[in-house]
């Protein structure tokens, strides 16, 4: 998978949805006072802070500096550190692994995952969120129909994301050692903020989709697809992205 490049400052503004949803599947953590936990993908530790007021330790880690950095900046009462999730070289620290809407951009999920079962203590568990099967399946159609519109199919990508079913990851899970205790598909429509919302989206999250591309067809692109969703999921002056979330809890026996 291409590096992605991660605007903190648009992050902050525009995808602080990021974040609050994923404060629902605290209730899955479940954190406890005195836990040690790592929080992988922290981004700018929105989460992190959540979990550290319930009087667990959290380290928040994150491939990107740049949101490390702010991370720091927003929380310097908590430990971040820059580092690939698939090359966790922690050694059963941690009571529990806890990440929201990063699995989907990692290529090598059995590296991440063992990284993360060799992190975890014996009985830890390890909860996540993330795209599933389907998710923003109309951006993606598109984005598709847009560059084929303009001749430029074959040099946009649009499979970069790992969406996986719920049959999928359960296998991966079961073969890194985990047992999965819950794993849940369901749709999750998602407000994205101002009449520039989709482009605010398209720009931070689908960048990989048109490194192929120079300045000026990747806008056309992107404005073509803009056009072609606008009339089912722009309303009321207000974008709608079609998310589908997978949600795992799985223990490490």
């Amino acid at each position: 998978m291409p590096e992605i490049y991660w605007d903190s400052k648009l992050y902050n503004e525009q995808h602080r949805f990021v974040s609050d949803y994923g404060a629902d599947v605290l209730q899955w953590l479940a954190p406890q006072a005195g836990e040690s936990i790592l929080d992988v993908g922290c981004g700018t530790g929105d989460l992190a802070a959540k979990i550290q007021e319930t009087g667990a330790i959290v380290l928040g880690v994150d491939a990107s500096a740049d949101m490390v950095e702010l991370a720091k900046q927003n929380y310097p009462n908590i430990q971040f550190e820059q580092k690939d999730a698939t090359l966790l070289d922690y050694n059963r620290e941690f009571d529990a692994v806890f990440s929201n809407a990063t699995f989907h951009w990692i290529e090598n999920q059995r590296g991440l995952l063992k990284g993360i079962y060799k992190s975890l203590k014996h009985g830890g568990r390890l909860v996540a969120e993330f795209g599933g099967k389907g998710n923003i399946k109309s951006i993606v159609d598109a984005i598709e129909n847009a560059a084929k519109q303009l001749y430029l199919e074959h040099r946009v990508i649009s499979n970069f994301w790992f969406f996986p079913s719920i049959g999928h990851y359960a296998a991966l899970l079961e073969s890194t050692g985990f047992e999965t205790e819950q794993i849940w598909l369901f749709e999750r429509p998602t407000k994205l903020i101002g009449e520039d919302g989709m482009l605010n989206w398209i720009n931070q999250f689908a960048q990989h989709a048109f490194i192929g591309l120079n300045e000026e067809e990747a806008n056309a692109v992107t404005n073509l697809a803009i056009e072609i969703l606008k009339p089912n999921y722009f309303k009321d002056s207000e974008w709608t992205a079609d998310y589908k979330r997978l949600r795992i809890k799985a223990i490490k026996k």
